[in-house]
């Protein structure tokens, strides 16, 4: 069972979309305004969103920075309750940083048509704590000190986060497919990968997405090589043995 705060980080890393609080400041009375927000996540764990200063919640979040999100694994279960959910509360502030902008749109290419725009601003969730519902008896509090990783321990992966991604998307597509088909059972070509943390990678496929986990964190360019090596060469044995059983 994997502890309550690297759950909640797997969560809010395989979450497409999250529902965004804020509180509404159009009329001063301050209600709780939920509203759809595109999601990705820096490599410490922490929440980007792409907002623009037209939208309600933008509004909201200049009078009151404070803010919560709703991420959750509930798809295709017959009681959604029994899944596990996530609110991550903090305080949204902008962040003017390209290698996280880069980040958001590897992750969701369509917004890279307003990405430009004046009115589009890139924005950071500094985590305060978090909720964890995960089942029975799995309720957990926990504070951001303990949710989020050391940016000191993943400034290094960060730095090369790029320079992983488009050697594996341009050189070693075979790779990808071969992991998407048997450690994620995803078969079919034309998965790229959209980025690198310290517990993962992310791939995608037109609209589809994928996290695969790593067996243990990495820290750096050639510890992320390594572990991506390890899981290439698995996904290639199973695919052995599965023709080998069929012939």
């Amino acid at each position: 069972m994997p502890a309550p705060a690297s759950q909640v980080r797997r969560l809010l890393r395989c979450a497409e979309t999250a529902s965004l609080s804020t509180a509404l400041a159009r009329d001063g009375s301050g209600w709780p305004y939920p509203s759809l927000v595109l999601a990705t996540v820096d490599h410490a764990g922490c929440p980007l969103l792409l907002l623009s200063d037209l939208a309600d919640h933008t509004a909201n979040l200049k009078a009151d920075p404070r803010a919560g999100l709703l991420v959750s694994d509930v798809a295709g279960l017959a009681d959604p309750l029994t899944g596990a959910r996530a609110a991550v509360l903090g305080r949204l502030e902008v962040a003017e940083d390209p290698f996280l902008q880069a980040r958001v749109l590897h992750r969701h290419p369509g917004a890279a048509v307003y990405a430009d725009f004046k009115d589009f601003n890139l924005y950071r969730l500094q985590v305060e704590r978090a909720h964890l519902v995960a089942g029975f008896g799995r309720i957990h509090w926990i504070e951001g000190a303990d949710l989020l990783l050391d940016t000191a321990e993943t400034a290094a992966l960060a730095a090369a986060e790029a320079e992983i991604v488009a050697h594996m998307n341009e050189d070693h597509a075979d790779a990808i497919a071969v992991m998407a088909a048997q450690l994620l059972d995803l078969p079919g070509d034309g998965w790229r990968m959209t980025g690198v943390d310290p517990e993962g990678c992310d791939l995608r496929r037109a609209a589809a997405l994928a996290r695969l986990d790593f067996a243990k964190p990495v820290r750096d360019a050639e510890s992320c090589r390594v572990e991506l090596v390890r899981l290439t060469k698995q996904a290639r044995r199973r695919a052995a043995e599965t023709e080998q059983a069929a012939s």
